[in-house]
This record gives C-alpha cells, sequence and structure tokens, in this order.
C-alpha cells in the first residue's frame, strides 16, 4: 500500500474505529434493503448493480479509500488505483424470498467478519429470489471508519438514486473494473467543526474527577458481563408494519416525545423485570448526527463520520409499572434536545484528541472490567425517497440496520430504523457471553410486547 495515493490522516473518531477493528473490538455496520426494479429493467440484474456502484464510488471517494496501518496511532487514509467489483459484490440466488430468521444468519456473520487492506473495506450482498426476479435484497456491510449510520442511509438513498440513473443501460456498457475518482475525502468531523470540537476546562476537570481520580464501580447498576474477548457478535430483528409505526409516531406525538425517546425508556423497562433485583438503574448511549452545524459540503448524502455521543439513565422505580412512563419519554427528549443544543461542544468526541494510546487507554486497560453502559440506542430516523409511488421506477422498500456487537460499549446494541415502506425495523444485537441468550430472548419479547400494545 506503501505506493497508493496517500489521503488525509484519520481523524480521532474515525481512528476510534481503525484501531478496534484489527483487534477485534468492533468490525462493522450493516444496512439490509429491499428493492422492487420495474419490467423495463430488461437487462441481467448484476449489470444495473455495477452500473449504479460504480456511479456511487464515483461520487463518494470514501468508497475507493481504505485505512493505512490501522492499528498505529497515525493511521491515513489511501486510495485503492480501481476496484474490482466482483471482489466486495457478491449474488446470493434463492428459490424463495429471504425470511428474518435467514437475514439474521446472515447479518451475524457478516458481523463477525472484518475487512483486509489493498481490498476495499466495504462489501454489497445482493440476495435474489424466484419467486419475484424484480425483487432484491441488498445488504451494504461498511467499516465504521468509513461512514457513520448515517452514511449507511446516505449509500441506498444514492444507490437508488444511480438505480434509477441506470434505466438506460445498454448491453456491455457496465464495468467490472472501476477506476478510483480523483478527488479528496470530505473532513473528517474535527476539522470540519467549526470550532474544533471545543472543550471547555469545567467539563474536562469534571470527566477527569469523575473518570479517573474518584473512577469506581456502581454495584446497583446493570451493564452486563465484563469487558472481554473473543468478540461474537448475536442479533434479533424486530419489525412492525407501517400502521403500528403510525400509530407509534400518533402516541409520542400526543404524548410530547419521540418515537428514539420512547424506544430507550421501553428497552429499560423490558430489562427491569428480568435482572436480578438489586440492580436498580441502567445506562444508555445515543448518537447524535452532528451535519446540521457542519459547513454546506456535508449533507445527508454524504459518507463519513460525523456524530457525538450522549447518555441517559432510567431507574427501575421510574420506569416499571402497569403503564407506561411517559414522563420518562419526555424527560429524554429534553436530554437530547439539551445535547443538540451543544452543536458538538463538551461531548466525549471532544475529549478523544486528549487520548495519547488508543490502542492501550481505550481498549486494552479495560479488559476485564465491569462496563459503564447498559445499552446504546442508535436510531436513524426516517428513509425517505423521491416519488415513491411511482412504480415505473425502482423503489426501495424496508430497511434493517444492525451493528456488530462491540466488546468496551454498550452491553446491548439496539439498531433503529423506519424505511421507505413506512416499517419501523430494530434490530438489538450483543456479545455471546456478555448477555446471556435466553435472558435477551425474554427481553426482547417483553419490549415486543410493549410496542405492539403501545401502536395498538
Amino acid at each position: 500500500m506503501e505506493n497508493f495515493e496517500k489521503l488525509r490522516p484519520v481523524g480521532n473518531l474515525e481512528k476510534f474505529s481503525t484501531v478496534r477493528h484489527p483487534l477485534g473490538y468492533y468490525y462493522n455496520v450493516a444496512f439490509a434493503v429491499d428493492y422492487t426494479i420495474p419490467e423495463t429493467y430488461t437487462l441481467p440484474l448484476k449489470d444495473y448493480i455495477y452500473k449504479a456502484i460504480d456511479d456511487l464510488i464515483q461520487r463518494h471517494p470514501i468508497l475507493s479509500a481504505i485505512p493505512h496501518d490501522e492499528a498505529s496511532e497515525e493511521p491515513y487514509f489511501v486510495r485503492l488505483p480501481e476496484i474490482d467489483l466482483s471482489q466486495p459484490i457478491s449474488f446470493q440466488h434463492r428459490t424463495e424470498k429471504l425470511s428474518d430468521s435467514e437475514l439474521e444468519s446472515s447479518l451475524k456473520e457478516q458481523h463477525g467478519n472484518g475487512f483486509t487492506a489493498q481490498a476495499p473495506y466495504w462489501r454489497l450482498i445482493v440476495f435474489t429470489d424466484d419467486t419475484n426476479d424484480k425483487h432484491f435484497t441488498a445488504v451494504y456491510v461498511y467499516h465504521h471508519a468509513l461512514g457513520d449510520g448515517g452514511s449507511g442511509k446516505a449509500f441506498h438513498r444514492t444507490f437508488l438514486e444511480a438505480l434509477r440513473g441506470a434505466v438506460s443501460l445498454h448491453e456491455g456498457e457496465a464495468r467490472r473494473i472501476v477506476p478510483s475518482p480523483k478527488i479528496p475525502l470530505l473532513p473528517n468531523l474535527e476539522t470540519a467543526h467549526p470550532l474544533g470540537l471545543p472543550v471547555s476546562l469545567p467539563y474536562l476537570l469534571k470527566v477527569l474527577f469523575k473518570e479517573v481520580l474518584f473512577a469506581k464501580d456502581d454495584p446497583k447498576l446493570w451493564a452486563g458481563g465484563a469487558i472481554q474477548l473473543p468478540l461474537k457478535t448475536q442479533l434479533r430483528i424486530i419489525a412492525l408494519t407501517p400502521a403500528q409505526t403510525s400509530a407509534l409516531v400518533k402516541a409520542c406525538r400526543e404524548n410530547g416525545t419521540t418515537v428514539t425517546c420512547l424506544i430507550q425508556t421501553a428497552f429499560a423497562r423490558a430489562l427491569f423485570p428480568h435482572i436480578p433485583e438489586e440492580y436498580i438503574h441502567v445506562n444508555c448511549s445515543g448518537a447524535i448526527s452532528s451535519r446540521s452545524w457542519l459547513p454546506d459540503t456535508i449533507t445527508e448524502d454524504s459518507m463519513g463520520v460525523w456524530v457525538q455521543e450522549f447518555f441517559e439513565s432510567y431507574t427501575r422505580g421510574a420506569v416499571t409499572g402497569k403503564t407506561f412512563p411517559w414522563a420518562e419519554a419526555k424527560r429524554s427528549r429534553k436530554t437530547i434536545l439539551k445535547e443538540l443544543k451543544l452543536k458538538s461542544k463538551n461531548t466525549t468526541v471532544g475529549l478523544l484528541k486528549f487520548v495519547k494510546d488508543y490502542r492501550k487507554d481505550l481498549l486494552e486497560s479495560k479488559l476485564g472490567k465491569p462496563r459503564k453502559s447498559s445499552y446504546e440506542v442508535s436510531s436513524l430516523g426516517v428513509v425517505k425517497t423521491e416519488n415513491p409511488d411511482d412504480l415505473s421506477i425502482p423503489q426501495m422498500g424496508r430497511v434493517v440496520f444492525s451493528q456488530s456487537a462491540t466488546v468496551t460499549g454498550s452491553a446491548i446494541e439496539v439498531s433503529v430504523i423506519t424505511g421507505a415502506d413506512g416499517s419501523l425495523v430494530l434490530t438489538p444485537s450483543w456479545q455471546t457471553n456478555v448477555v446471556d441468550d435466553s435472558l435477551m430472548q425474554a427481553v426482547i419479547d417483553t419490549f415486543t410486547k410493549e410496542l405492539h400494545q403501545l401502536s395498538s
């Protein structure tokens, strides 16, 4: 890779993903999306996929970039000279429609496999079936240093645009070998932020005293098993119908909160009946997109890592009971609104510039120690497309967003998105031996039952 074109250094937030990937602490993010193409698309599906991905590579330079020297303290991006699309794109033909249990198995497999140097740090698995040759499911899997959750949405939105633009494709026009574009990468979060992720002295001192000088474990906090290797991801898919999703959104609006805050509260409420009574509170972490206060060059359709983290806590007494605790969901909304007003000031992302050794300080030194976050809710809102009712052009349907479990992070990851079909899909994932599978099944059953009741 020494002869590859050197691009920019990996940013601090991106570096957190580059260092943990080769060490097996976190592997990737995935988006599985259903697509339908019209009868006017008469060429083999592979031609249209190749043409669309070719267009995306020219539009998003990060797709032809890979991190060099990932585990070092000074990694940087280099550009692949070209991409042979037969490497990152694969096709799996089926005789019947892909079921959720089969998709779960595929996603678990994908979340257990990282990426290798000198090849793209993303892949696309396309599932086709005999029941409808104009329908397919495309699973986009990517390294977290290449993109945040919003980047998965951006990939599929621009992929849909490219599919629609491929209507006039002729036989033999689609390229298998695609030269990389000669355009620069978009800036990392630290460079793009107008003030460079400011951290005030009071905030820095608060974190220093709480996390370093007076750090102590909380015996009443449930956060799964101790931080450990190896990483093996388990997951489940929970899907609501479009009608249930609409009802849930309506209920949230009527009660002064959002679906994200409802999910945070409902998941805490689902946990408590299934964990020992000595645990009286749980901690939730979440991600907020920073795109809205970054330069105009970074939009909702850009691919990169521009997020910040926030935290919320729930107590057993506040969320358990016969009726859903809307007051807690409203409180959670206030927490998020307060975080949004900061616009990346005084966040944990801003503290990364003070870390001297990512591998030691953020990963290896934590092995065997208790974690501080019970679960994470990564909620990406709704995938919106242009002309969703026009059946003469390609359309996007249900979306499933999922993540690898994370060794040093939350015990459970809950990935949330509403697809273009109006269906809310939640995908809890967890690490084997950190959370017991039977415990998770009980929590998921309780959680799903509550969502169904709230959306009925």
